[in-house]
């Protein structure tokens, strides 16, 4: 069948921004166009694809099953056809991008080494890292602004509907600087209570893992407290105060082997969650993303077997 050549540019450009915004209002803002006009766009493009995209109401646009359908192809036509765009006019071909999103509690062991991997096997590739909390990664990568998102995510109620592989798992641990007093208190991790915590912002994944830890160790956490995804936060928090740091092993691998921090035994370990790749079913995967994919999945098998890091 072929393409029905009075489908305009400007047609999956408006769908697309609808798709994004989620509203009619904040859409017409961002293109700068009345929403009459925008409202007129939508209404010729559903006509001429025969379908309803979008569920109106007071509250919003939501896509219909045929919009989100519909949105697994024109989001990357409309992408490639401006970078080919951009390309002729700058007189140089751009170079490839993936978006990666990743959550800042595996930032700092994990992507440096994805992104060596791929700047070795694709000279002309820019990786675009997007790091926050994980129901917003997830919403980012639903509507096509992100390629794929790593962290821990298997307890999000936001994961449903999008696809899930797992990495290898890692366990979370209680660390405090060089000297702390708990480290030679002779009641152990009782008087835990007694200096301020760090800990993932409430709400979040890593926080329910958090939390546990407390639990297994019947520990009464602190009222004094630092919420932060912030891994540099809080290494520097913990660094020059005596607080106590819930964090993720990984992100304080290289602090504990230089010995600027020191980890609480507590006899035990928490027995650590999955750190894996999510991506979008409802979207075509480019190139890059594959190849960030195929990074991932090396890094994860080597991690597994204990020869990375």
């Amino acid at each position: 069948m072929n393409i029905d050549t009075r489908i305009k540019f400007r047609h999956l450009v408006c769908f697309l921004e609808v798709a994004r915004q989620g509203s009619l209002a904040r859409a017409a803002d961002k293109l700068a166009i009345s929403q009459p006009a925008l409202s007129k766009t939508l209404k010729e493009l559903e006509t001429l694809l025969e379908a309803t995209l979008f569920e109106r109401s007071k509250k919003g646009s939501t896509l219909t099953e045929a919009g989100a359908a519909f949105l697994r192809y024109a989001g990357p036509s409309v992408q490639s056809l401006r970078e080919g765009v951009n390309s002729l006019r700058s007189g140089v071909h751009e170079p490839i991008t993936v978006q990666l999103g990743v959550l800042s509690t595996v930032e700092s062991l994990l992507v440096p080494e994805v992104v060596c991997r791929l700047h070795d096997r694709h000279p002309a590739l820019v990786v675009s890292v997007m790091t926050g909390p994980s129901a917003y990664l997830l919403s980012q990568l639903r509507v096509g602004e992100l390629d794929l998102v790593v962290g821990r995510m298997t307890d999000s109620p936001l994961i449903s509907g999008l696809t899930f592989e797992h990495l290898y798992s890692e366990s979370m641990t209680l660390v405090v600087r060089a000297g702390h007093p708990a480290l030679t208190a002779p009641q152990g991790h009782k008087n835990l209570e007694d200096y301020p915590l760090v800990l993932p912002s409430a709400g979040t994944t890593i926080r329910k893992f958090a939390d546990s830890l407390f639990v297994q160790h019947g520990i009464t956490p602190s009222r004094q407290r630092l919420e932060t995804l912030s891994v540099a936060l809080s290494r520097r928090y913990v660094q020059c105060s005596q607080a106590i740091w819930v964090a993720p092993h990984d992100a304080v691998r290289q602090d504990l082997r230089q010995g600027e921090l020191v980890e609480l035994d507590l006899g035990m370990r928490e027995p650590g969650g999955s750190v894996g790749l999510c991506t979008n079913p409802a979207l075509p995967v480019t190139p890059a993303a594959q190849w960030c994919v195929e990074a991932l999945r090396e890094i994860g098998q080597e991690y597994r077997e204990g020869q990375y890091p």
